[in-house]
Formats: structure tokens, C-alpha cells, sequence
């Protein structure tokens, strides 16, 4: 007769506390809430709530991983004022860090949690063109982009970095496509993508990048365009048309998900977007975002108001700890 130790090739356990690093398959018994469990693969994708960012705010920009994660600037309502305010999460909670120079919102934003990148933004009366960097603790000037800008989407590291689309100048110009890359000091001009929208998502690397949705006339935009490094090209459009659209992952395994007035998330394979039929439970858009296709993260954003909700995504795939139910 089988057994799971023969099967799986380790016994049951009993512990006072889950198993840092289980593996798919293993079941053990938790002493101390008293219930069975077991890691098993899920075959949906999932929003979890998380607990809320200390500011709610919109516009804001994030970094990082689910389980470290950094939500930095925005915007507050009513009054509109503009946020220095830097936040990072731990997985599970989030506290205060370093204060950028130049408080800000619509801004572009990526990196790690040590090494991230705050560029662009829409301080009233005009726009920024300056950039930020963080070490995990402060935030001090980088390279000035070459276009003012806000409502710009970036991706990368905080030395190989992407900054493309969104309105330039502000207040009052219009949607642009150009692109910048950053060396970690300084800005320079890449390819044009072929559609300039603001307010769109991004995700990737410098050299392998993805923008899609965001807004242009006549209005929402659902075109995606995959960039090698030099140019851009069209790649398989959203689902749905929007702006204020957040990404997480790389070129060939993205992810995008919020902006009013959906909450849906679509999932990116290189080629298409496929719809998730699991939602966001908080309806918003522009919100910090960080992560991967499998392990995402969304934080703060604007619904009915400004939102300090935060949200964790576990793709299909990855695995899980259940409670095994008996009766």
C-alpha cells in the first residue's frame, strides 16, 4: 500500500508554526491553531486585501517587490497637495522612510526598495523634470530628464532605467511618446513610441520594455508596444481601454490591472492579453504598483476617493498555504 511518505518522500509533521519554505505537495499539522494544511499550486490568480499604507493618496508612484515594496509621492484630495511622502512595505506592513526633496504626483517610478527611482511628476503651477534616487533610507538628486513631463510611465533599475510617455509640458501640453534612458547619472533620448499616451502602465527592462493603455484623443487607449532597446512596436492590445492602468512582471510575463472604471486584470504572455476572471476589490486607478506576473503588488490610487487600500496578488501557478477543511 502507498504511503504520502513514499509518495511525496517526506512525512507529515506536526509544528507549532508553518514551514518557512514549503514545498508543493507537503502536509503538516499546526499545533498551535490546531488545523491541517497543505502548499498546493492555485490554478486562478487572486487579490488578497493587505494592510492599508499609513496616507491614502492618488498618483503615486512604487518600486520594488510584494515583499518589498516602496509607495512614494501623490497626491492628496481636496486640497490638491502635492506628497513628498515615502512609504515601504514589508509584505505585511508598511512604514515610514526618507522624505523625497520635491513633493510631487503623476511621477514615474522604479527600482528595488534600496535602489529605487522617483523622475518627472506635476507639482502645480508646472511640471518636474528632476530626478530622485533612494538608497533604502534617503532620497538624494539624480540626472534631470530631458522632456518635463508628468503622468509618465518607467521601468527598470535605478541605473538602467526607462521613462516614456506621458503629457509634456505641463500643465497644459499634450500626450507625448518620447522615451528616455537613464545610466544612473544622466538621460538620453531613445526610440518614439508610436502611440504618445499619459497616464499608461509599464513594466520590464530597460532593453526589454512594455507600455500599454493610458490616454490620448479620443480617449482611453487599449494599444500595447514592446521596446527592444532602440525602437518600439506594437504588440496585442488590452482587453479593455484605459487609463490609470498599473503593470507589473517583464516583457513576456506582464501584468496590468485597475484604472477606472475597472478593476480587472489582464495578464500579458508576450503576444496577448488574456482577462483574469479575478478583480481587484477595490476599484481605482494610479496607483503605486511593484512586482511580478506571478507577485504583484497595488497600493493606494483614486476610486470614489483618495485610497490607502493595498492589495497583494498571487498568480495562477504559484503556491499557497490552505487550510484543509474536514467534517
Amino acid at each position: 500500500m502507498a504511503t504520502y511518505k513514499g509518495i511525496q518522500g517526506f512525512t507529515i509533521q506536526n509544528l507549532s508554526a508553518d514551514p518557512s519554505n514549503p514545498i508543493e505537495g507537503q502536509v503538516w499539522y499546526n499545533s498551535t491553531s490546531n488545523v491541517w494544511k497543505v502548499e498546493e499550486a492555485t490554478t486562478v490568480g487572486s487579490w488578497a486585501t493587505g494592510n492599508n499604507l499609513g496616507t491614502a493618496r492618488d498618483q503615486l508612484a512604487g518600486a520594488g517587490i510584494q515583499t518589498a515594496a516602496l509607495g512614494f509621492a501623490g497626491v492628496t484630495y481636496p486640497p490638491s497637495t502635492p506628497q513628498n511622502i515615502t512609504e515601504e512595505y514589508d509584505g505585511s506592513t508598511w512604514t515610514a522612510g526618507g522624505n523625497l526633496a520635491t513633493a510631487r504626483w503623476s511621477l514615474g517610478g522604479t527600482g528595488t526598495q534600496t535602489a529605487a527611482l522617483g523622475f518627472g511628476g506635476a507639482p502645480p503651477p508646472t511640471g518636474v523634470n528632476n530626478t530622485e534616487e533612494y538608497d533604502g533610507a534617503s532620497w538624494t538628486g539624480g540626472g534631470n530628464l530631458g522632456t518635463e513631463r508628468a503622468q509618465i510611465a518607467g521601468c527598470g533599475t535605478q541605473t538602467t532605467a526607462l521613462g516614456f510617455g506621458g503629457q509634456a509640458p505641463v500643465p497644459l501640453g499634450g500626450d507625448t511618446g518620447a522615451t528616455e534612458e537613464y545610466d544612473g547619472s544622466t538621460w538620453t533620448t531613445g526610440g518614439t513610441m508610436g502611440t504618445g499616451r499619459r497616464n499608461l502602465g509599464g513594466c520590464g527592462i530597460q532593453t526589454a520594455a512594455l507600455s500599454f493603455g493610458g490616454s490620448a484623443p479620443p480617449g482611453d487607449q487599449n494599444a500595447t508596444e514592446e521596446y527592444d532597446g532602440t525602437s518600439w512596436t506594437a504588440g496585442g492590445n488590452l482587453n479593455i481601454a484605459r487609463q490609470g492602468v498599473r503593470g507589473a512582471g517583464i516583457q513576456t510575463a506582464a501584468l496590468a490591472f485597475g484604472a477606472g472604471p475597472t478593476a480587472s486584470t489582464e495578464l500579458y504572455d508576450g503576444t496577448s492579453w488574456t482577462s483574469n476572471p479575478t478583480t481587484l476589490n477595490t476599484v481605482r486607478s494610479s496607483m503605486a504598483n511593484a512586482g511580478t506576473q506571478t507577485s504583484a503588488l497595488a497600493a493606494g490610487g483614486f476610486g470614489t476617493a483618495d485610497s490607502a487600500a493595498t492589495e497583494e496578488w498571487t498568480g495562477a501557478g504559484a503556491a499557497v498555504t490552505k487550510t484543509i477543511t474536514v467534517s
